[in-house]
């Protein structure tokens, strides 16, 4: 085996003696990834993760999508003709996710619960399971490339700019990253992987993509903390800087750092945005656009990919993304610690808010060299 010229997954075996895991959603991108790999020929073993019931959320009947997910990875591994498997993640999901989730939002800051998901039950607890199947690796759908460096595996953002999702991985380890697999981050566009779909005949071939996070249907945020944490949404007032009274609302968790519409205060003259968010107070604070300008960012909990040891220099020179849909800017890392540091932004940013992600690039290339969690907001 030894001998073996490697395989398109980078293992020195034949595809047929190589036992793959493959994570699957239901959607069409990891379905694509299934049957691409059973299609060349490997040993593909599909398994689903039953996180959290969007029929439990919405309190109707017929409304369950996590089982309409389950019922389409299923079909496609008929389609494919793979095993698949389902397991019930939902208590471990909403100790390691959800309930996370609502904390930090009553705390005034803005998580980012996709992150959580990956670091805690995807690329932690179902990779556990990969590894007891005795697959070889595990894939998923995710649009990202791994790429072979001089020190090792490296994580580098995928070909395509608009499906890249570098900023909800960037706590992969690289142990994970030895492990894991992604097929998809070199295609260019979404029109190739459901052209992909089309060719397998997969019955998810022109499935929509996933908008909302899975456990919040229609986007409603303040629906789901208050159902998880009753009286979350206690009335108080909104605020300028000096504390002035400008009117009330209902409950912070409507309120994000950054927003500007739906605050009814209007007619203040200058557009007025959310600064900051008190929750022990009840209080939104607001001012000018001016006053959101972030330059310097605390950082914890990081993860760090490149080759020498974080902590070994006392700064990085790098480019950084705050928010997902922004592209990354130039930006200084000072470390503290192995796993804490001050990021400062060249151009400053506006409406860095706690909970967010700080997830740091290469300032050349491709390359994603890991990331932390803003700590401390406005």
């Amino acid at each position: 085996m030894l001998d073996h010229p490697l395989n398109s997954l980078g293992l020195p075996k034949p595809p047929s003696a190589t036992r793959v895991v493959v994570a699957m959603s239901g959607g069409v991108d990891s379905s694509v990834v299934a049957a691409m790999l059973k299609d060349e020929g490997y040993d593909v073993v599909g398994v689903t993760l039953q996180l959290y019931d969007h029929g439990a959320a919405l309190a109707k009947k017929g409304a369950c999508c996590a089982g309409r997910d389950i019922h389409d990875a299923r079909r496609v591994a008929e389609t494919m003709g793979f095993a698949h498997y389902v397991l019930d993640y939902e208590n471990t999901f909403r100790e390691a996710v959800i309930e996370e989730f609502a904390d930090a939002y009553l705390a005034g800051a803005t998580p980012v619960p996709c992150i959580r998901c990956n670091e805690r039950v995807k690329f932690k607890d179902l990779l556990a399971t990969a590894k007891d199947l005795d697959a070889d690796c595990m894939a998923t759908g995710h649009y990202i490339q791994r790429k072979m460096g001089a020190f090792g595996p490296e994580l580098h953002a995928a070909a395509d700019a608009a499906r890249d999702q570098s900023y909800f991985l960037f706590s992969t380890t690289g142990e994970q990253l030895s492990y894991l697999r992604f097929p998809l981050g070199h295609l260019r566009s979404k029109a190739e992987t459901r052209a992909l779909a089309a060719k397998y005949g997969l019955p998810v071939a022109d499935k929509p993509d996933s908008q909302d996070i899975c456990f919040v249907p229609n986007g409603n945020y303040a629906a789901v903390i208050e159902k998880l944490r009753p009286g979350a949404a206690d009335p108080g007032d909104i605020v300028d800087q000096a504390g002035t009274v400008l009117g009330r609302h209902g409950g912070v968790i409507h309120y994000t750092v950054g927003q500007r519409k739906g605050l009814g205060i209007g007619g203040l003259g200058d557009p007025l945005y959310v600064l900051r968010l008190d929750p022990e107070t009840r209080r939104v604070i607001v001012g000018p656009k001016s006053a959101l300008a972030t330059r310097t960012i605390p950082v914890r909990e990081v993860n760090w990919l490149g080759d020498a040891p974080f902590d070994s220099a006392p700064e990085w020179h790098v480019h950084v993304k705050v928010r997902s849909t922004r592209p990354p800017r130039p930006a200084v890392i000072r470390p503290l610690s192995a796993t804490e540091a001050e990021v400062e932004l060249l151009d400053p940013e506006d409406g860095v808010s706690a909970g967010q992600a700080c997830v740091f690039y290469a300032a050349e290339g491709s390359r994603v060299l890991g990331g932390g969690w803003v700590w401390r907001g406005r």
